[in-house]
């Protein structure tokens, strides 16, 4: 089976709402309608991967699933399943435009601001580690209880689409149709302004929410808060997504459920071994460096990393040594160094027997020019 992104499909960003995915979605499927493109088979098939792609991601938990574990989290979910579930899917969007006289459109109230919002919710280093609980300030939109939401005192319908929300247009034998740029395919436009709300269809309040962080959350990741968002004109109230930005720290470095710490280590170590003592999240390891190490060299502790949000299970915590030399020596010290240089003999100029070679090779040139 083809392989292919839903945001790709529907032209949208990851961090696209809810609204945005459902026109474009609109947008996509009306050029590509089988009814519009008959014996099209190229059509059809770009159809049905449009209808697959926002199956997905109109469904918050799908979405989640998807965005996390790609098509492969989604079995047994009932995703990706291409034209499974096309009536629900299309039924408001396709009923006007393909026959149906605009109906539904007609019927429903367009609210001036989407249910849903999101904000960005900043962490520290530990408190995506560990989880921890936040106290949040938002502040949410409650539709205006003049217009219920819509910004108008009056509306007429749209005179560019007549009420249909959708436009026609023709290129040669070919029609195509899009959504009515004057009324965003409401089929109406506002006649006169909400004296209450001049036109913006809200109010706003302030409220303080209490969310529980997970433990082990990164950055970028999103969490959903149900029923914190925007309020509509019955009380209903969408959902707050909280996206999470986590600040670095000054000695570990994360990478997924893994975490690096640098771990400086004086050159007479190096030649001698030692053992050194390193922090991790979770307490103090002993860290075991062996003769001769290299620089940059790693040491794996298993299971003292970050606990995965895919299971109950920790990532790695990796030492990575780095050598450090004096930038400076006493007189004293230089006599010291120099004293254990020529104890090692001739293996302290092992660079006279590798290069003994490429000496003679050298001379050689130099005699024959």
């Amino acid at each position: 089976m083809e392989e292919f992104d839903y945001y790709e499909i529907l032209e949208v960003s990851r961090s696209a709402s809810s609204e945005e995915i459902k026109k474009a979605f609109r947008k996509k499927a009306m050029s590509c309608h089988p009814d519009r493109n008959p014996d099209n088979p190229q059509a059809e098939e770009q159809f049905k991967k449009i209808n697959e792609a926002y199956e997905v991601l109109s469904d918050e938990s799908k979405r989640a699933t998807y965005d996390r574990f790609g098509k492969a989290g989604l079995q047994g979910m009932g995703g990706g399943s291409g034209m499974g579930g096309f009536g629900d899917i299309f039924g408001d969007i396709f009923e006007g435009f393909f026959g149906g006289g605009g109906r539904s459109r007609r019927a429903r109230e367009e609210m001036s601001f989407p249910l849903d919002f999101a904000m960005e919710l900043k962490l520290e280093f530990k408190e995506a580690i560990f989880g921890c609980k936040k106290e949040i300030k938002t502040t949410y939109k409650v539709a205006c209880s003049d217009c219920g939401g819509s910004g108008a005192k009056s509306k007429k319908t749209c005179p560019d689409c007549q009420g249909q929300g959708q436009i026609g247009i023709r290129q040669g034998f070919m029609a195509f149709a899009q959504t009515c740029p004057r009324c965003q395919g409401n089929g109406e436009i506002i006649e006169e302004k909400c004296p209450k709300c001049q036109g913006k269809g809200y109010a706003t309040k302030e409220e303080k929410v209490e969310i529980k962080i997970p433990e082990g959350v990164d950055n970028g990741n999103q969490i959903r808060v149900s029923q914190k968002g925007n309020e509509d004109k019955n009380g209903r109230r969408g959902d707050l997504y909280l996206k999470l930005v986590v600040k670095d720290d000054e000695h570990f470095i994360r990478d997924g459920e893994n975490l690096y710490v640098e771990v400086p280590v004086f050159f007479t170590s190096i030649i001698l071994g030692a053992e050194v003592k390193i922090p991790s999240p979770r307490g103090e390891l002993t860290l075991s460096i062996p003769p001769n190490s290299k620089d940059k060299q790693q040491f794996i502790f298993e299971g003292n990393g970050v606990k995965s949000l895919r299971g109950d299970f920790y990532g790695d915590l990796v030492a990575q040594i780095k050598i450090i030399y004096p930038q400076k020596l006493s007189k004293e010290q230089k006599e010291l160094v120099q004293k254990l240089h020529e104890s090692f003999g001739k293996h302290s100029e092992p660079y006279k027997s590798a290069l003994e070679k490429a000496f003679e090779k050298a001379k050689k040139w130099l005699s024959d020019l």
